[in-house]
């Protein structure tokens, strides 16, 4: 039966049950109409699917599966072909275990080192970010299954995720936070994309028909089906209206009453639902097709292996004085808790259940070291200093010839649900990192962590990093220590000096209703290139154990060609960066923009001409006037080096443009860079109207989360939320990341329709926000009768439902 002759034949409570979920993990099946369920789990480093009991979070434990190295860790790696390998192995053990879409990756810009969920995300440059994403989804895609790059569009911080209203300038929008979604639409072709949970500009991004629509479709030819995230359908009319064809998890019936109400009164044509179910219905016969007839084993080692191989090639030497490699037989102290409980995920719904894991300690007996002794030298989750571990640390480093100390972020650090506070190390870890040093002056630093943090100056002599590494993480690391492997990661992001110095300082995460993005154009190394602000590690920064030699540039407007050398002793990668500077343009643009970048290994003293393409996206900018992306006409200098300040090689070539009409001068500080702290003036000038007002009311809306209860009119709404927020406080002081009451905390009171299953409707999340607002008996009897009346409409719509499957 074709998909439209399923159409024709469908009910219209069928079509309105089938664009929400069945359960918390599957879609709707009409057996009469030869219709499968299909799966879908959560997967952007590995898969996660729930082995018993499914929850809304996907909290609870899953199958056993390979654990790869975050999207974070990957991005140091640069390598899109390595990536596409990941994605492969992922797709695989997605199709064994009879999953059907692969939720991710996720490949949201990196706007401040502060997000909870950085760990998550690739880069803070779209380039990149889209370059690894659209590997990421042919290699899933292989197997035949789909994958769901997310969160669409704009999720920058985790506080308020689900009510935040994102308020930026068209031109940041399409070049900053939409370029590396149009790379993985473009590039990887996949079959679903999920909306993000926040507002873009006033609309929701599940409701917005200007990037479901107009970008999503029509600029960039996407042809699968849309998907809420979990419990992110704010209007389900709209939603399907705008794009959205799937709202996650099972939300009860109310949603597809509501939306046959909605067709029944004429406010949306029943072939805009027609529509929205033939972009599911042919995603899920393709993938239920390939699930079907996929293995179902795959090579548990090899896929083992490949998370080390993955894990190795991320490794990013950030300092090193020429300590490293450690030599055969050298005796070494291992100090640090993360040698023996390695870091290797973040915390939520991306926690995989690893099939194996390694850790330092044990893999540096399977190295030529003599590992002489291993003190943890703090306590995860423990705020204060521990004297005991301290004093035993400072006495086993003064015994040592070398010490590792491993140190970095912890788990309450990384969650999705919670922004980090700062950029600060546990105190526990500076005091030790402090008192290490002074007892011995061979320190390598060896640190975990998916996002950057304050790394005070001592007297220690290598940094070697493996951001998050995944189960092999341990293993890989061990080898890099002895030259086994020649680290060759790059960062992905930059390294500031302080929080103080971020372009968001202040302003992250927002305090209020809206998200003021007032830096516009200039995250990460574009201010503080632009604005030329000292950091720590600047984006691509990357060391190795040989040295890399760059010659003969020759650049055009389509291409960049130069000879690289491997001009030290040993085999190693490089990464290759090309950066792409507007001398005498007429628009605002950013001093440096990643515009293409290449991997190569090379054997010592080998030469090998490089040629990196320059494509349609390396000189454009967004015209607001035009609406669309043209070119100027103007000089413009090509850098190649190895990283956005370690620049080899320049030119400058002349690229003839489209030639439209520009906009108007931009205030001075969009024109400089010096964008920490723009007047109201000069952002609403970029935004070309008024600032929305983002002040809370003094009454809750049923946008509100519950972490405004502790604002309500209600006493005991607000001994809720003052509760919520400290049971969130007490778990996080004991190491826990509490994803669920952060879920909770994060919940708009509309949220309450989505994730009940239908024992709570819209009209009685209404009734909530009643009672809350301190009509306490008016909203508590409205709430009884909607109850009522929620079930009674429940049980008639599942009786058509039954009735007609019988027939």
């Amino acid at each position: 039966m074709t998909i439209d002759t399923c159409i024709q034949k469908m009910t219209l409570p069928e079509k309105a049950a089938l664009l929400q979920g069945k359960t918390n993990w599957t879609t709707l099946n009409i057996p009469r109409l030869g219709i499968p369920s299909i799966f879908v789990a959560d997967g952007p480093h590995g898969l996660r699917k729930q082995a018993g009991a499914a929850d809304h979070l996907g909290l609870n434990e899953s199958v056993p599966a390979t654990c790869f190295p975050t999207a974070a860790t990957m991005a140091n790696s640069w390598n899109p072909e390595l990536g596409q390998e990941l994605g492969r192995a992922l797709g695989q053990e997605a199709a064994a275990n009879d999953v059907h879409v692969v939720l991710g990756p996720g490949l949201n810009m990196k706007r401040s080192p502060l997000c909870g969920r950085n760990f998550e995300y690739f880069s803070e440059d779209p380039y990149l970010a889209g370059k690894m994403a659209a590997a990421y989804i042919r290699g899933i895609q292989e197997n035949g299954v789909g994958a769901c790059p997310k969160h669409f569009a704009v999720n920058s911080q985790e506080l308020r995720r689900m009510s935040v209203d994102a308020v930026l300038d068209e031109r940041t929008l399409r070049e900053i936070y939409l370029t590396g979604f149009e790379i993985a639409v473009k590039e990887g072709n996949p079959k679903t994309i999920m909306t993000s949970y926040n507002s873009v500009n006033g609309t929701y991004s599940n409701e917005n028909a200007h990037l479901l629509q107009d970008i999503l479709r029509k600029e960039w030819g996407f042809d699968g089906f849309v998907m809420t995230d979990w419990g992110g359908n704010n209007d389900h009319v709209e939603g399907v209206r705008a794009g959205s064809a799937l709202e996650m998890p099972y939300p009860g019936e109310d949603s597809a009453l509501t939306l046959m109400k909605a067709v029944q009164e004429g406010k949306i044509a029943e072939s805009v639902l027609d529509e929205r179910i033939r972009e599911l219905l042919t995603v899920v016969f393709d993938t239920n097709e390939a699930v079907v007839h996929a293995a179902k084993i795959y090579d548990r080692h090899g896929h083992h292996r490949l998370a080390e191989k993955c894990a190795a090639d991320s490794i990013v030497l950030l300092e090193n004085d020429g300590i490293l490699p450690l030599q055969p037989n050298t005796p070494v102290t291992v100090i640090g808790d993360f040698a023996e409980k390695p870091r290797y995920q973040g915390a939520g719904s991306s926690l995989v259940n690893p099939n194996m894991l390694t850790n330092l300690r044990d893999w540096l007996h399977q190295t030529a070291l003599q590992l002489t002794e291993y003190v943890p030298g703090y306590r995860r989750g423990q705020t204060q200093v521990d004297a005991q571990l301290l004093e035993q640390a400072v006495e086993a480093a003064k015994k040592a010839q070398v010490v590792l100390l491993c140190i970095g972020l912890d788990e309450t650090a990384e969650s999705e649900g919670a922004d980090r506070e700062h950029m600060e190390l546990p105190e526990q870890q500076l005091a030790l990192l402090d008192a290490v040093c002074k007892a011995n002056e061979n320190v390598i630093l060896v640190l975990s962590g998916g996002s950057p943090f304050v790394l005070p100056e001592n007297s220690y002599r290598a940094v070697i990093h493996g951001y998050l590494g995944g189960q092999a993480g341990a293993a890989a690391m061990a080898r890099a220590l002895v030259g086994e492997v020649n680290p060759s990661g790059h960062l992905a992001e930059t390294w500031p000096l302080s929080l103080e110095d971020t372009p968001t300082a202040g302003n992250y995460p927002s305090q209020s209703f809206t998200a003021e993005h007032r830096e516009g154009l200039y995250i990460g190394y574009r201010y503080y290139e632009t604005a030329n602000v000292p950091v720590r590690y600047p984006f691509g920064h990357g060391l190795s154990y040989t040295a890399f030699s760059y010659a003969d540039l020759q650049a055009d407007g389509q291409k960049v060609s130069f000879t690289l050398t491997n001009s030290g002793q040993c085999a190693g990668a490089e990464v290759a960066q090309v950066y792409i500077t507007c001398r005498n343009g007429r628009v605002f643009r950013a001093k440096k923009e990643l515009k293409g970048f290449q991997k190569v290994f090379l054997q010592p003293g080998e030469s090998r001409k490089i040629t990196i393409p320059l494509d349609d996206k390396a000189f454009r900018y967004f015209n607001t006037l035009t609406n669309r992306f043209e070119m100027e006409t103007a000089n413009y200098d090509i850098s190649v080096g190895s990283s956005v300040r370690d620049i080899r090689l320049s030119a400058t070539i002349r690229v003839f443009g489209t030639d439209a009409s520009v906009p108007e001068e931009a205030p001075a500080c969009y024109r400089t860079g010096q964008i920490q702290k723009v007047s109201d003036e000069d952002f609403a000038v970029l935004l070309g109207h008024e600032i929305p007002d983002g002040r809370f009311g003094e009454e809750l809306t049923i946008l509100d989360t519950v972490s405004r209860f502790t604002d309500a009119k209600n006493p005991l709404a607000r001994w809720i939320g003052r509760s919520v927020g400290r049971s969130i406080e007490k778990a996080r002081a004991k190491g826990d990341p509490a994803p669920t009451a952060l879920y909770i905390y994060n919940l708009p009171i509309r949220g309450l329709a989505q994730m009940t299953q239908g024992y709570i409707t819209r009209q009685m999340a209404e009734d909530v926000l009643l009672w809350v607002n301190g009509h306490g008996f008016q909203g508590f009897f409205r709430f009884g009768r909607d109850f009522r009346r929620g079930r009674k409409a429940a049980k008639a719509f599942k009786q058509s439902l039954k009735v007609k499957q019988e027939q």
